[in-house]
């Protein structure tokens, strides 16, 4: 089910204990409560799979998705 109203993209961050993840993810503006953006399930889904992936340490997806920053020890 599409939710009816502006599409926007959204920078949405995606945390781990080993990594950030930057992703961009549509969101929707509804014509009938413009106050907040609202995400469709499949953005919903993405940011899932996005998180089950950085917690998994799958470099070479995440980099097809996103920008992806990795924790370093400190010395």
């Amino acid at each position: 089910m599409r939710i009816a109203g502006e599409r926007v993209r959204r920078l949405r961050w995606v945390h781990t204990d080993r990594y950030v993840v930057a992703i961009e993810v549509e969101a929707v503006i509804p014509a009938e409560d413009p106050s907040e953006p609202c995400f469709e399930p499949e953005a919903v889904q993405l940011l899932r799979e996005v998180e089950e992936h950085a917690r998994l340490g799958d470099l070479n997806w995440l980099k097809r998705h996103g920008k992806v920053y990795e924790a370093v020890e400190a010395s």
